[in-house]
């Protein structure tokens, strides 16, 4: 068993964040729920309780009960975190006269600090809290403040428990990777062993164990996850892995025919099938995006469950579910909004009677290339862009036809094809095109013409919890603008979308 971080939710729009800068420590750490705290949580060495939108001085704020955890393994509050423990422990916290938001510079560090070891005085910190600890619970000393916060950090001083108020996770802090780094190496004893070395081992060994000598039926999308997800069942069970590609209709132009002739040389038993027109039918007169994922869904697992039966003694559906998939799909109670649906996450109806396989579900995306990268895939295949499970019926907003997926993966292959030649391709984690449910006037000619709009999207990221978007250079964007409109018919408008998530998404839908 890996040595594991457990961090414990409050809804913080960080939250991630922090799972993230653990995992790059080479350490394994998983994020539940402040008021589901997992059976079997004393594997975990360490404890992180995360931000929160809510104020402890909240009625209804988010109180667990740590009593398993304290003074047994060591625990780092962060921002919120650090002022419940405060809180629960005798000490106060008030709505501050002086609200940080944004840069702070922390001094009066400790300097036998074994959480801020390392930390040098004047160092530039995230903060963002209206309240803060103005009395510390007995037996605690001050770690560090700034000029407006005396209790900028503290902890217990016969326990490690600590608390910061400022954001060690996010890249404003600059020595942030030190505190935490302290906090999992030093103070919770963890080695770095979460490599994707140590992961391929691990996971082909249990898979063996799990599945056995029984057949796998896994739905392949020609992207990073689910192709991962193959080759690390091919090399567990081999020719009981059975891939299907299914053409929804919805894929970019020509990728079908693209994916199966790649998958050729990786050694799958893969067969294609083209279920296109069902899609479209279940896609009828739906334009809410959930109804859609419901839609494409359901079409998808009846199609599966078709030609899964085609093959004899099939026992388990595998599926590319990554860990961004489950945490987006998991609703804290209101904290953590659920922000979308996933077709692949949950349960099968119970008519189909397979067991799920999910060998990716505790990977974010950037580890799922370095796994892909250790399994030998090539580049080509890893560098994929993310492609959303639900195709370009998302990125079609409002009535999903045939002739408006049509238009659509016209702009779509007129903008990653431009990227491509550009040398831009590598340097976007994410692009795509997005048919707007309105047109607008233009005139081409001596015509006026009332055409389509398209929005272009890229962004650039790590995994997709957090994503900026790329100043792609004004030549090139009106090169692709005139291209899609010479090109395209009807289409007469192009606009960039120069959002970044948070707040916005990176899909639209």
């Amino acid at each position: 068993m890996e040595d594991a971080i457990l961090i414990l939710d409050f809804g913080s729009q960080y939250t991630q964040l922090i799972a993230r800068r653990v995992r790059e420590l080479n350490v394994y750490c998983e994020i539940h729920p402040f008021h589901s705290i997992p059976s079997g949580s004393e594997k975990f060495k360490g404890i992180i309780l995360s931000g929160s939108p809510f104020s402890t001085l909240d009625i209804d704020a988010p109180k667990p009960d740590l009593s398993n955890f304290i003074g047994t393994v060591p625990v780092l509050g962060v921002c919120y975190g650090a002022q419940y423990l405060a809180k629960i422990f005798g000490g106060k916290v008030a709505a501050s006269k002086h609200r940080e938001y944004g840069r702070a510079r922390i001094n009066s560090i400790n300097l036998e600090s074994g959480l801020l070891g390392g930390v040098p005085n004047g160092s530039s910190v995230w903060m963002s809290h209206g309240d803060t600890i103005t009395n510390l619970p007995k037996n605690c000393s001050i770690e560090s403040s700034t000029e407006d916060v005396e209790i900028a950090s503290f902890r217990f001083n016969d326990h490690y428990t600590y608390g910061i108020q400022y954001h060690p996770e996010v890249h404003h802090s600059e020595h942030g990777m030190e505190l935490l780094k302290n906090f999992v190496y030093k103070i919770s004893n963890c080695s770095p062993s979460w490599t994707p070395a140590a992961f391929v081992k691990t996971t082909v060994n249990d898979l063996k164990k799990v599945i056995n000598n029984d057949k796998v039926v896994l739905g392949l999308s020609g992207g990073v996850d689910s192709t991962v997800a193959a080759i690390l069942l091919s090399k567990a069970i081999g020719d009981n892995l059975y891939c299907i590609f299914v053409n929804n209709g919805l894929l970019r132009k020509n990728e079908f025919e693209m994916v199966l002739d790649q998958y050729k040389g990786l050694g799958l038993n893969v067969f294609g099938v083209d279920a296109s027109k069902r899609f479209l039918a279940a896609l009828n007169n739906i334009d809410d995006p959930e109804e859609k994922r419901k839609a494409i869904g359901k079409a998808f697992i009846e199609v599966f469950d078709q030609e899964s039966a085609r093959i004899k003694g099939v026992d388990f559906l595998a599926q590319g579910t990554i860990y961004p998939d489950v945490i987006e799909s998991v609703s804290v109670n209101g904290p953590s909004v659920m922000i979308k649906s996933h077709h692949n996450v949950g349960g099968l109806p119970d008519y189909m009677k397979l067991k799920i396989v999910e060998p990716l579900r505790s990977l974010f995306k950037d580890e799922v290339r370095r796994v892909g990268k250790e399994l030998g895939l090539a580049d080509i295949l890893l560098g994929r862009h993310p492609f959303p499970g639900p195709g370009l019926a998302i990125r079609i907003l409002g009535a999903v036809t045939r002739e408006r997926v049509n238009i659509l993966q016209e702009v779509d292959a007129i903008f990653i094809d431009s990227l491509r030649k550009a040398n831009l391709y590598d340097t976007v984690w994410q692009a795509g095109a997005i048919l707007l449910p309105i047109k607008s006037v233009g005139v081409m000619g001596d015509e006026r013409t009332y055409e389509q709009v398209v929005a272009l999207r890229a962004v650039e990221s790590t995994d997709g919890m957090t994503a900026d978007w790329v100043h792609l250079p004004f030549e090139f964007l009106s090169e692709v603008s005139n291209k899609i409109i010479n090109n395209v018919r009807g289409v007469n408008r192009v606009v960039y979308d120069i959002s970044s998530k948070p707040p916005a998404t990176i899909e639209w839908e």
